[in-house]
């Protein structure tokens, strides 16, 4: 059986294929877009090797696929959607994403104040996931400023609580690994 390629050569010039063919240059603001919810992911692979809990990473393996589908409406140009039968997150995983904040809030310490990035091995890449969903935040309200397509409005939502979420895992690995957070002191 012959085995299958993963080189296409199609991106040798600086330009990639966007869902529907479209050629777009590779540092488009929706490629670096998609490609910054690509490298979340992959952060939350790491964080998720490093979980200790079953539960939280069932819900990291849930999460990733959700960021899985928003990256590929991202790649996706919005008369596209419906030939591709695409969902991406909304209102529904947003709520998921608020009560499983809560559920952590509610078993943490009460914090005060800035944490700094760190504590166990988890959180410290946890909070290393954080900042890169900001920084997909961040290229996402770009594009949406660039395009017109209401849908990524939804996955900015997403991402916004996403980056909250992570916030309190962070909290949360240090908790579950007996490893105080890190207050900032002036």
């Amino acid at each position: 059986m012959a085995k299958g390629r993963i080189y296409t050569k199609g991106g040798d010039g600086g330009d990639t294929s966007l869902l529907g063919g479209e050629r777009v240059r590779k540092d488009s603001l929706r490629t670096e877009t998609y490609g910054t919810v690509d490298e979340l992911n992959s952060w939350l692979g790491v964080v998720a090797t490093e979980l200790v809990d079953g539960d939280l990473a069932g819900e990291m393996q849930a999460i990733q696929a959700r960021l899985f589908e928003a990256g590929s409406r991202l790649a996706c140009p919005a008369h596209q959607t419906e030939a591709y039968k695409l969902t991406w997150p909304g209102e529904a995983e947003v709520g998921e994403l608020e009560a499983a904040i809560d559920r952590m809030l509610d078993v943490l310490p009460e914090r005060k104040g800035f944490t700094l990035p760190g504590g166990s091995r988890a959180a410290a890449f946890t909070h290393v996931a954080r900042t890169t969903c900001r920084r997909a935040e961040r290229r996402l309200v770009a594009l949406q400023a660039e395009v017109d397509d209401p849908d990524l409005r939804d996955i900015q939502i997403y991402l916004n609580r996403l980056s909250d979420y992570l916030y309190a895992l962070a909290r949360m690995c240090n908790h579950l690994d007996g490893v105080a957070d890190i207050p900032w002191k002036r």
